[in-house]
């Protein structure tokens, strides 16, 4: 079973850019950051730039730059937009149906992802991009080099 972890890097990305307060961030420099290949930023910057958090530029001052108030950036909004898969999954084969077990298990399960996915997406809700970063300026007491 793999889990993503597109929602986490994407959050990072996001804060960096608001780090850099309307400052072009090329991906090389992101990727750095979140120490991995600029390629994978490069695809995550379009899932961003898709739902409106970022606007991409080449050429002279290439780079990505927020599009939004990190105020107005809730997490939610951020993990629907990179999260293409559900949290949580059933077997991808159906249960022995003659189990009692087996017969039944699907539909609780499901009720239990629903409520949990809802209260995932009712806890990002309350974080916006905003805190993220003031928990960084807060709690890391020098900053990283690469970010300067």
């Amino acid at each position: 079973m793999r889990t993503s972890c597109r929602f986490a890097v994407a959050v990072h990305v996001l804060a960096v850019l608001a780090y850099r307060e309307g400052e072009a961030v090329s991906s090389s420099r992101l990727a750095a950051s979140v120490n991995t290949n600029p390629v994978v930023i490069r695809r995550l910057l379009l899932l961003l730039q898709t739902a409106g958090f970022i606007e991409t530029r080449k050429g002279a001052g290439s780079g990505s730059r927020l599009s939004r108030e990190p105020t107005k950036i809730s997490l939610a909004e951020i993990y629907r937009a990179v999260e293409t898969d559900e949290p949580f999954a059933s077997h991808s084969k159906r249960p022995n149906q003659a189990c009692p077990v087996g017969h039944c298990i699907q539909a609780e399960l499901e009720k239990v992802f629903a409520s949990a996915e809802a209260a995932l997406q009712e806890e990002l809700a309350k974080t916006n991009l905003a805190k993220i970063l003031k928990s960084v300026h807060v709690y890391c007491s020098a900053p990283n080099k690469d970010l300067r």
